[in-house]
């Protein structure tokens, strides 16, 4: 506490205080109550001009201190102005300073009967209008002010309960309530200062004039009219040099007191609401309509007029000109920064490209690589069933100029190399071998059919030959379907399963509870569509998908044996994407003893699934291979049917010898779908054609 008295700027108001009770005491000299008027009149202009630039009232909310503080001082150069005037009156006009005088003589010419006019004036516009105006103001601003407290205080509780506020924001809003109300409650009260002040200064001047004109006469021997002349003029002056700076302040307390919040000052608000040019143009017509008329002044309203009419054109022109945007310059760059984007790609598919095929992303020619990109990834987001992440294009110098390259996860799963001005004719087994194209031979990246870079102009010969025509961007958009066809699982992320599960939630709330968040997590869950998209299955319909999990759940846990129960249940889906209902199922089955020999065989001891050795692997990868070149390239997939047990294996063997084939367990296969028997392997000769599925031995073991 004496530290913070004891600060210089801490004793500035105590002694502003203090001086102001010496100034109404000990007497000064005329030179200083010179200096004092003129700090006074400054003060003055101060204070209007700082509320006059306060957006809203509470940014000047020293204001009603303030304004005490200079009434108090106009108050004291009163009362020493009087003395100075009483004392010093009978020597003549800069008795009492050159400040009195200069109004006394200059403003009012040195006629006391018209500065006791203009004092008058003064004081019906500083009481009648300002002063009562800004009273009411106050009074009124404080009782609205004061009622609203409550419901203020109850919607900043409710903005902080609803999580709108936190709990400073709070704090601070209470704050600024309390002090808006404290505020106006002030200037309810300030206000009477001002109006008091005016009554003293009538007051004063009434014993200036009265005082003086005796102790005139009396003490100094002067005649009346010398008397009038010295004490009523000095006393009008005195009265003039108060009655300014007082109603600046009362002008300063009516700014204040209507003030209206807003984020420009008052020269801002009033010019930004005056700055419409609809104001003008009736301003201007009334102004001309007056001016010819032929009993006015045309040489006053006729300039107003055109002043009128300029202001209006000047705004209309403004206001038809285009907004300018503000572009915030960029901040600096730091050549030491690196940042996370520079050193890692979030991007899960990438497409890198040499810079000898940039144009095919290029905007001006149309992008035709970015909307082959996309049909892509809608065509693969509608096989698999889930939104497929956006893909990246980029350039890289890596590469040659005329090479692509497709990431996914970072490792490179496709590389081909284009002739971006040229036309590739692939031979799909259809073109005839006497074609006679010219051109770079080469091979179709995407299924390796022979191939040949020509020129556009040979692309009708090509067709006519019997080649399928493709640009640059339909390779590598083909490409990109191709290699990304094989790989739906590594797409599939816990975003795109949320994104499922919410969807189905909309429909189905009930069921997505019984699987999610218990007892299957979203990791699990994912584990799980991975395995299904790794064996062929779409989850394009997740319904029936989770209503069979659900199911299953009631049994098990376990991820592979789920995924028993789940492919069981979803038999007629598996079956229905190569075979129809009602067609026969061409089937091959493998010998009792051979099935026997692979599940009471070699197993995982980390998976506990059977192991298929080597050489019988490579066996019965060649004869499923054979029997479906047998079969030719028109004829309809066919399945292998095994034992619960002995899918998996097979299954993995199959996909990658003979991903056509479809490997089912006896359980997935439809009770009533027809099926066509076509070779048991391993056994004796094909089996004759019967409309149920044949069980061997080892299958019913």
């Amino acid at each position: 506490m004496l530290k913070r008295f004891g600060s210089p700027a801490a004793m500035v108001l105590p002694a502003g205080i203090l001086m102001l009770i010496v100034l109404m005491v000990v007497p000064i000299p005329a030179v200083l109550l010179d200096v004092f008027f003129v700090l006074n009149m400054a003060l003055s202009v101060a204070i209007l001009m700082a509320a006059m630039n306060a957006e809203k009232p509470l940014d000047f909310s020293s204001f009603p201190s303030v304004l005490l503080f200079a009434t108090l001082l106009r108050l004291a150069l009163n009362v020493a102005s009087t003395r100075i005037v009483l004392v010093n009156g009978h020597e003549g006009g800069a008795a009492a300073g050159h400040v009195i005088e200069a109004f006394g003589e200059f403003l009012i010419g040195g006629n006391f009967a018209v500065g006791l006019f203009v004092f008058m004036i003064l004081m019906i516009i500083n009481m009648v209008v300002v002063t009562k105006g800004a009273g009411r103001v106050s009074e009124v601003s404080a009782r609205f002010t004061l009622d609203a407290l409550p419901g203020k205080q109850m919607a900043i509780d409710a903005d902080l309960a609803a999580g709108l506020l936190t709990a400073d924001e709070a704090k601070a809003r209470r704050r600024e309530v309390s002090t808006e109300a404290d505020f106006y409650g002030s200037m309810d009260g300030s206000s009477k200062f001002v109006k008091g002040d005016a009554i003293a200064a009538l007051l004063i001047l009434g014993v200036n004039i009265i005082a003086g004109f005796c102790l005139g006469m009396i003490s100094h021997g002067l005649t009346a009219s010398q008397s009038a002349q010295f004490y009523i003029t000095l006393a009008v002056g005195d009265a003039l040099v108060a009655q300014v700076p007082s109603l600046l302040l009362s002008i300063a307390a009516a700014v204040i007191v209507t003030r209206v919040s807003d984020s420009r000052d008052l020269t801002g608000q009033i010019g930004g609401q005056f700055s419409n040019p609809a104001i003008w143009l009736p301003v201007t017509v009334i102004m001309g309509a007056i001016g010819v008329i032929p009993a006015m002044p045309q040489t006053v309203f006729l300039p107003a007029a055109g002043i009128s009419g300029y202001i209006w054109w000047a705004l209309k022109k403004r206001a038809e000109r285009p907004v300018p945007v503000a572009v915030e310059a960029p901040p600096p760059v730091d050549p030491g920064r690196i940042t996370l984007d520079e050193v890692s790609d979030h991007t899960l598919v990438t497409v890198e490209m040499g810079y000898g095929l940039i144009h095919l992303v290029d905007e001006r020619r149309g992008s035709p690589l970015v909307a082959r990109l996309t049909g892509v990834r809608k065509q693969l987001s509608q096989a698999f069933g889930f939104i497929v992440p956006q893909f990246r294009v980029r350039d890289s110098l890596e590469l040659g100029p005329n090479v692509y390259r497709i990431l996914l996860g970072g490792v490179p799963i496709g590389v081909g190399d284009m002739r971006p001005e040229k036309v590739l004719a692939i031979d799909a087994g259809e073109a005839n071998p006497d074609h006679g194209l010219r051109g770079e031979e080469t091979r179709d990246p995407s299924f390796g059919c022979p191939a040949i870079w020509i020129e556009s102009s040979q692309r009708d010969l090509a067709i006519a030959e019997g080649f399928l025509t493709v640009d640059p961007s339909t390779v590598i958009a083909t490409h990109l379907n191709q290699v990304l066809g094989d790989r739906p699982s590594a797409l599939l992320g816990p975003d795109e399963v949320k994104a499922i599960l919410e969807g189905v939630k909309e429909r189905a709330a009930g069921l997505v509870e019984t699987i999610h968040p218990q007892p299957m997590s979203l990791g699990a869950l994912t584990r799980l569509f991975h395995a299904l998209l790794d064996d062929g299955i779409s989850i394009a319909h997740p319904l029936p998908i989770l209503s069979a999990l659900s199911q299953a759940l009631q049994q098990t846990n376990d991820h592979d044996r789920l995924i028993d129960l789940l492919r069981a249940d979803l038999g007629p889906m598996i079956v229905g994407r190569i075979c129809g209902p009602n067609d026969r199922l061409p089937v091959i089955t493998l010998e009792a003893g051979l099935e026997q020999m692979i599940v009471s065989g070699m197993h995982d001891p980390a998976t506990g699934q059977p192991v298929i050795e080597p050489d019988l692997a490579r066996g019965i990868g060649e004869r499923v291979t054979d029997l479906i070149a047998e079969r030719g390239p028109g004829a309809p997939p066919i399945a292998l049917i095994v034992q619960p047990r002995a899918r998996r294996p097979l299954a993995a063997l199959l996909r990658l010898r003979a991903p056509n084939c479809l490997v089912l367990s006896i359980s997935e296969l439809p009770p009533s779908q027809p099926i066509e028997v076509i070779s048991v392997i391993g056994g004796e000769a094909p089996q004759p054609t019967r409309p149920e599925l044949p069980v061997p031995e080892g299958i019913a073991a």
